[in-house]
């Protein structure tokens, strides 16, 4: 008689006001990147794929975002979660974005981050606490981003 032993493991979520779960991904030029090692840094994690209209929408914004405000402390990690990873680069190249895209095949960050809707936006601040979380994007988010980032850069 076999006995099969469960063990579950609990799964830290991205909840506002708890610490971020750490994770580690590839980037677009191959090296690993550690939520943990940017501490420190303003960080807003954005979930996107290439299928996703409103998240090409989105992409040059968050770049112009990224530019203003990236010598402040601030970065953002834009994580993909196409299957197949030339589709990512094919978007990328006709949406190029100068922040750093990693790459979440498996969706196990997006799962830990809880995304259920396409984009998902998460604001870390510098001390590694989620302080925002926002589904989806919209006409006016991109200025409430800016609000939120200046906050955050400016603690």
């Amino acid at each position: 008689m076999a006995v099969a032993l469960i063990v579950s493991v609990p799964v830290m979520a991205a909840e506002e006001g708890k610490p971020a779960p750490g994770f580690t991904l590839e980037s677009l030029d191959g090296a690993n990147v550690k939520l943990n090692e940017l501490r420190g840094t303003v960080v807003l994690v954005n979930f996107w794929a290439s299928w996703c209209g409103p998240c090409r929408t989105e992409m040059p914004l968050l770049d112009e975002l990224y530019r203003q405000y990236k010598d402040y402390g601030f970065t953002i990690l834009g994580i993909n979660l196409d299957e197949e990873r030339s589709r990512a680069l094919k978007l990328l190249d006709k949406v190029p974005v100068t922040f750093p895209v990693l790459f979440d095949p498996e969706n196990s960050t997006s799962e830990t981050y809880q995304v259920d809707a396409m984009p998902t936006t998460v604001l870390i601040d510098r001390n590694g606490v989620v302080r925002y979380h926002h589904r989806g994007y919209k006409d006016g988010f991109m200025d409430k981003y800016e609000q939120q980032v200046k906050a955050l850069v400016l603690e």
